[in-house]
């Protein structure tokens, strides 16, 4: 067999391969989750099984179900299929595979369908090089990443194939995969299996379907038989599996909830010191700490605002900081950012601005643009009044001018309201000083 040499591969692992791969979905119907896509009469699900595919990037986290899409798509398909994984794949592998997609073109008059797995790490260069036969349909490219595409993928590419978010596997969805490994699985179908504290399994795998299962192999290669020979699967061999000491914390349950509350009230509060409790609680769990550092990305703008700026950018660095370095030490950086957004002063004048405007938008007809603000960009405009009257606020002493820019049916409104706190103390006064006859 050449290298390369085409085929619709039959993906049967052995006895002795990982469960995570023995028990991979072969068919749609036995696929778990991603409904959005999946379900019948849904987009994708008609492309796969009427085999006229497009080039495509699948976007989602890890253990969502990228690349059994792909191999289950590889099942449906009559065109040839190979697969590169981008970390171990270069240029020169792509052409290999650009060269064979041609020669079956010719020869065949067959489609070929290249699935990258981590397209996101190919580099310029190596995305260059699909590009052309991307365009023309030498090859259908399937793309799997766990980045935002907008991000890792170079936009000529990205404009040439279709992306399909998947979302992350819910607990049902967790569920199903563990029922069906127990009783599919040619090892695990054998034992008599009961797993106890399934949530705490799901929980400590973080949503991935490869790790649930990882997971769930391992706790059963340590649990011993009980007096009916059951394989009782508890919190004990769990934490072993994943080396991880159990804590009361509930990622998808009420604790979850709970902690999370306690933490975003005590910072909106004002005391760091139950800020850094709940935190230590929620990282001791196992909790993602990005999701920490995202609610604090919110918290900065919702709960203190203008009344310190600097808390948003401290909170959207954090963020940086924790995706760059990891566990444990992002604990120092989520440690720091949650003590100083504690010990701001507050305002949620923003938030409070926000909402009241959006309830107008949706909740009163849409008010034309006073016509002194619009453009004039043709003559028939500016003859129709557009943008005259304007006054440029630079021509005006202190850079400022008091003129109309809401429209008319809402002109006396005042949506956003500075607190005495802090910083928008001063942008209060900078207002009032400004607009005589809106008063804040």
């Amino acid at each position: 067999m050449e290298l390369f040499e085409p085929t619709v591969p039959q993906f049967s692992p052995s006895s002795n391969a990982p469960l995570a791969e023995r028990v991979r979905p072969r068919t749609l119907s036995d696929f778990v989750g991603q409904e959005h896509l999946l379900d019948e009469g849904k987009p994708l699900r008609v492309l796969i099984e009427s085999d006229q595919l497009p080039s495509m990037i699948f976007w989602g986290p890890p253990g969502s179900g990228k690349t059994t899409l792909a191999r289950i798509v590889a099942q449906h398909t009559k065109a040839d299929f190979f697969q590169l994984n981008a970390v171990s794949s270069g240029v020169k592998d792509v052409r290999e595979v650009l060269q064979k997609a041609e020669l079956n073109r010719k020869r065949f008059a067959r489609k070929t369908i290249l699935f990258i797995d981590e397209i996101h790490r190919f580099n310029k260069a190596q995305q260059d090089a699909l590009l052309h036969s991307v365009e023309d349909g030498l090859i259908i490219l399937i793309g799997a990443t766990t980045e935002n595409p907008s991000f890792e993928v170079i936009s000529p590419l990205l404009s040439r194939c279709r992306i399909y978010v998947l979302q992350p596997l819910t607990t049902e969805h967790l569920n199903r995969i563990i029922d069906r490994a127990i009783h599919v699985d040619t090892v695990l179908s054998k034992r008599p299996i009961v797993v106890n504290d399934r949530d705490y399994l799901i929980f400590l795998a973080g949503g991935d379907a490869r790790m649930v299962l990882n997971g769930l192999e391992t706790s059963v290669s340590l649990a011993g038989p009980d007096a009916q020979k059951r394989l009782i699967i508890g919190k004990k061999q769990i934490e072993e599996a994943f080396q991880r000491k159990y804590v009361k914390y509930d990622k998808g349950g009420e604790e979850h909830y709970n902690i999370i509350s306690a933490f975003i009230k005590s910072v909106r509060g004002s005391d760091p010191d139950a800020a850094v409790y709940w935190l230590a609680r929620m990282l001791e769990g196992g909790e993602d700490p990005k999701f920490i550092a995202r609610r604090m990305i919110v918290l900065a703008s919702e709960d203190i605002g203008n009344a310190d700026p600097y808390g948003l950018t401290l909170a959207a660095s954090c963020f940086a900081a924790v995706d760059y370095i990891g566990m444990p030490e992002a604990r120092i950086v989520l440690a720091q950012t949650a003590t100083y957004l504690a010990s701001c002063p507050k305002s949620n004048a923003s938030y409070a601005a926000i909402s009241d405007a959006m309830g107008d938008v949706t909740t009163k007809p849409d008010e034309p643009v006073p016509l002194h603000l619009r453009n004039a960009p043709t003559k028939l405009m500016e003859q129709l009044g557009y943008g005259e009257d304007y006054k440029y606020s630079h021509e005006f002493q202190r850079n400022f001018v008091e003129q109309q820019y809401l429209p008319d049916g809402l002109k006396t409104k005042i949506y956003y309201r500075p607190t005495d706190n802090g910083r928008e103390k001063d942008i209060r006064i900078r207002l009032n000083q400004w607009w005589k006859s809106r008063k804040r």
